[in-house]
């Protein structure tokens, strides 16, 4: 007879799961649901393009959330049945499944219980990451597009919808710069805790010393906000160039100027978008992000002035929050939570996974001291 004993891990993940779903709070997400989809058919909700974009946004995120934590709860039920029909037959094939199941259900599990962290103003959010190159000549534009790779690989991993924006490509290897979307529920609140310096250590593949090289790259991240397209931005204060997209090595990809570069002159701020098909679709796209960065720089600057008035000073991340070792100990380690891997190519293929999860709970404990 097959000695199955996962009652105890089974009512450990029951618990834990019990506890998820009472902060998730499944019915006022049905009810939330029950009202936008009354809303999606109002036969004039595409009148105004803005409000139906955040009625659907709206609309599908809250069902996907729904959708994977119920998922989640069958997956349990199954798993119980399946415990004790291996268990009546004696069956070894179904033994295994089953615990290769309890392993896979406490994984997920334990990702639904860092998503419940998840509470900030912007978490929900779907999020804009531009990834810059920085010191480092050919190694570090190199790096730049290592992590760009990195992260679409992590979004595909868990069918989260992404959209590359922007591409500055490097005269030698990699990128100066991208921008791409991950348009999934909690984007933002989850990969924020991305954002920061990161620093690569390893032989360079571009010298001919076979010396150790130090380049770095920096990684923003912003939330997508509806409600930034309500922020009225002059012609006055910006300046629009046009120009044609282009490829690795500055090689030209399109015959007319559909690239866009919007620069508002109070600020500074800086956004490109070259991606989209038309010179009209970049110059939208650029503006919701430039729209989005205002947004939140007016409530930096708000958020900066009661912390003055209030005389409190706290602390804020340091800004190289990663390093990846490539030669000798083969290593990638954060800084600030102390997580680490000894398999950087397994990162670098986007297994993030650990790093996020270990990061959000590093940020919850910093909020809550």
């Amino acid at each position: 007879m097959l000695d199955l004993d996962f009652s105890a891990r089974i009512r450990a993940l029951r618990s834990t799961f019990a506890d998820i779903a009472a902060v998730l709070d499944l019915p006022k997400l049905d009810r939330e649901i029950a009202d936008l989809e009354e809303q999606a058919a109002a036969p004039d909700l595409w009148d105004d393009p803005a409000a139906a974009q955040k009625v659907t946004s709206g609309l599908s995120h809250r069902q996907a959330r729904v959708k994977r934590v119920r998922g989640v709860e069958q997956r349990l039920d199954d798993l119980e049945v399946l415990v004790e029909l291996a268990q009546e037959a004696d069956d070894a094939d179904s033994a295994e499944e089953a615990a290769a199941e309890l392993v896979a259900l406490e994984k997920v599990i334990q990702d639904l219980e860092v998503q419940t962290m998840l509470s900030g103003e912007y978490d929900e959010r779907a999020a804009v990451v531009t990834i810059r190159s920085g010191a480092g000549g050919d190694d570090a534009t190199d790096f730049a597009e290592m992590l760009l790779r990195m992260y679409l690989r992590w979004a595909e991993q868990h069918d989260y919808p992404t959209k590359v924006l922007d591409t500055s490509y490097a005269e030698g290897a990699g990128i100066k710069s991208a921008t791409f979307e991950i348009d999934a529920p909690y984007a933002f609140g989850t990969i924020s805790v991305e954002a920061g310096t990161h620093r690569l250590a390893r032989i360079s593949p571009f010298g001919s010393a076979d010396k150790r090289q130090t380049s770095f790259a920096g990684v923003e991240v912003i939330p997508l906000l509806e409600e930034a397209t309500e922020v009225e931005v002059p012609e006055a204060d910006i300046r629009v160039d046009v120009y044609r997209s282009s490829g690795p090595g500055g090689q030209s990809v399109n015959t007319t100027d559909s690239a866009v570069r919007i620069t508002h002159l109070p600020s500074g701020i800086v956004v490109s978008m070259q991606n989209e098909k038309s010179q009209i679709q970049n110059r939208a796209a650029a503006m919701r992000v430039l729209q989005t960065r205002l947004l939140l720089l007016q409530r930096e600057q708000e958020a900066a002035k009661k912390k003055e008035l209030a005389g409190s000073v706290t602390a804020s991340w340091g800004d190289q929050i990663r390093s990846y070792f490539l030669y000798g100990q083969q290593l990638v380690k954060d800084l600030r939570t102390g997580h680490e891997s000894s398999q950087p190519e397994a990162v670098f293929n986007g297994d993030l996974d650990g790093f996020i999860a270990a990061g959000i709970r590093w940020r919850s404990l910093a909020k809550n001291d």
